[in-house]
């Protein structure tokens, strides 16, 4: 059974920084891309990052390229989206995200289709 834990959210001021976790379980977690979501009140679920097996490749989102970095730690079997720079639009519930079958080293995700396992959120708002 996979599971995922997202953790790390709360409230900041517009320019501060929040680290979200992932702690993913049930699998060998280094064979799998993963994704970062996000989904603001009223809107529809968003593509914000994603990153390869082995964190080699990274994706972004235009609206968070150069503020937001998603690293890995196929040891600690964690993904993390390091948050700066955030803005009061960046407010909202962020998911962590896995495929169903296993990822060729250089393979990520763009698509919330690609992705069948999903993290119960953590809430992220921004003040301005």
């Amino acid at each position: 059974q996979v599971q995922l834990v997202e953790s790390g959210g709360g409230l900041v001021q517009a320019g501060g920084s929040l680290r979200l976790s992932c702690a993913a379980s049930g699998r060998t977690f280094s064979n799998y891309a993963m994704g970062w979501f996000r989904q603001a009140p009223g809107k529809e679920r968003e593509f914000v990052a994603t990153i390869s097996r082995y964190g080699i490749i990274t994706y972004y989102a235009d609206s968070v390229k150069g503020r937001f970095t998603i690293s890995r730690d196929n040891a600690k079997n964690m993904v993390y989206l390091q948050m700066n720079s955030l803005l009061p639009e960046d407010t909202g519930v962020y998911y962590c995200a896995a495929p169903l079958v296993s990822s060729a080293s250089g393979s990520v995700y763009v698509d919330s289709r690609s992705y069948n396992y999903w993290g119960q959120g953590t809430q992220v708002t921004v003040s301005s």
